[in-house]
Formats: structure tokens, C-alpha cells, sequence
């Protein structure tokens, strides 16, 4: 299907164009939320003839993105998450999470601003990109912890996960010679063996 956009949508094209898309993305997305209409004489005159107030409600709504662009870009929201000992989050973060917690911190964001590839399954920071409009977008980091210490020191840069394996690694140790026999001591432990039993 044709359709003329009357707005800018990302890998599309720009306001005027006329590009070929499927069906299914022109009648479920593009038509219904206006960002579209069909290519047909009709509707390339009712196009030609409102342009202008087209492109002025578009830098418009853009302005208005913009301004608010500046309070949200580099914001970051901490999210505390049960998760298992290897850092995998019982459950996911999801769009919904991530503006829950941007509008509990004065934020004006929509679900369908928020660009989220796949749903977060582990404890990390993770940048997530929210599309204000089609020519504004901004980055938010999305801190997930277990805990408010936690989130804390990943704010910091310190990459939890590692650094508890290390702790792990750096655990008890036996200095013992792994050859020997169950009751044998080894010939520098022999002396002072001897020494306990005689006394």
C-alpha cells in the first residue's frame, strides 16, 4: 500500500513522502495514529493543500519535545529487583516498569515513547532510548539492582556481579599438600605435632 506521511517515522521517510509499506504497518499503525494517509488523487490534494499547517504543527510539536528533551536526557531511575545469585532478574523490567518510574520522578513519558529492543533480564545499568518525537530522542539510564547499596555502587561504576565472584574467589583456602594420607602431617607441621603430643 502507498501512503503519503504526514510526519517523520523512522527508516520511512520524511513529511510529503510516498512510500510503499505493507498492508498490515499502514492500516494497524500509520493510519490509526495519523501518522499516514493513503496515496490516492483525493487525498495527495487535501496533502498539498494543508502543507504548510502540516509542517508548522509538526516544528511545533518538535519545539515542545525539544524543551522537554532537556529535563529528561541523562536521567537515570533505579529499579530494586529480587534476582538469583548469578544476576538474573526473577521476572523482567518491561516498558511499563521504566515509566512507572520515570513519571514517579515528574516525568511526562508515554509507553509508546519508550524504545525497548527486549526486556531487561538481568541486574546492570542500561541505557534506554525514549522517542519524544520522531526527530527528538533522548537516553535515560535505567539502574537495576537488587538492592539501594547495590544500585548505588553500579551508579558508581562498579560492576557487582564481578566483583561478588571475586569476593567468592578470594574465600578460605587450604595450604594443605593434597597428597597426603587422612591423620599424615606434612614434614614442617611433623615437629610441632610431635611437640602437642608430648606435652
Amino acid at each position: 500500500m502507498e501512503v503519503i506521511l504526514l510526519e517523520r517515522v523512522e527508516k520511512l521517510g520524511h513529511i510529503g513522502d510516498v512510500v510503499k509499506v505493507k498492508d498490515g504497518f499502514a492500516r494497524n499503525f500509520l493510519l490509526p495514529n495519523k501518522k499516514a494517509l493513503r496515496a490516492n488523487e483525493a487525498n495527495r490534494k487535501v496533502f498539498e493543500a494543508n502543507r504548510e499547517r502540516i509542517v508548522a504543527e509538526n516544528a511545533a510539536k518538535r519545539d515542545v519535545a525539544e524543551k522537554e528533551s532537556k529535563g529528561l536526557d541523562g536521567v537515570s531511575v533505579t529499579l530494586i529487583r529480587q534476582a538469583s545469585n548469578t544476576g538474573q532478574l526473577y521476572g523482567s523490567v518491561a516498558v511499563r516498569d521504566i515509566v512507572e518510574a520515570l513519571v514517579a520522578d515528574s516525568h511526562k513519558v508515554t509507553k509508546s515513547q519508550v524504545v525497548l529492543d527486549k526486556p531487561i533480564k538481568a541486574i546492570g545499568v542500561y541505557e534506554v532510548k525514549v522517542a519524544l518525537h520522531a526527530e527528538v530522542a533522548v537516553t535515560v539510564k535505567v539502574n537495576v539492582a537488587r538492592s539501594p547499596e547495590e544500585a548505588e555502587m553500579q551508579a558508581q561504576g562498579v560492576d557487582v556481579m564481578a566483583a561478588m565472584f571475586e569476593k567468592d574467589e578470594t574465600g578460605f583456602v587450604e595450604a594443605r599438600d593434597p597428597n597426603l594420607e587422612p591423620g599424615e602431617f606434612a614434614a614442617d607441621e611433623a615437629p610441632a605435632a610431635e611437640e602437642q603430643a608430648e606435652g
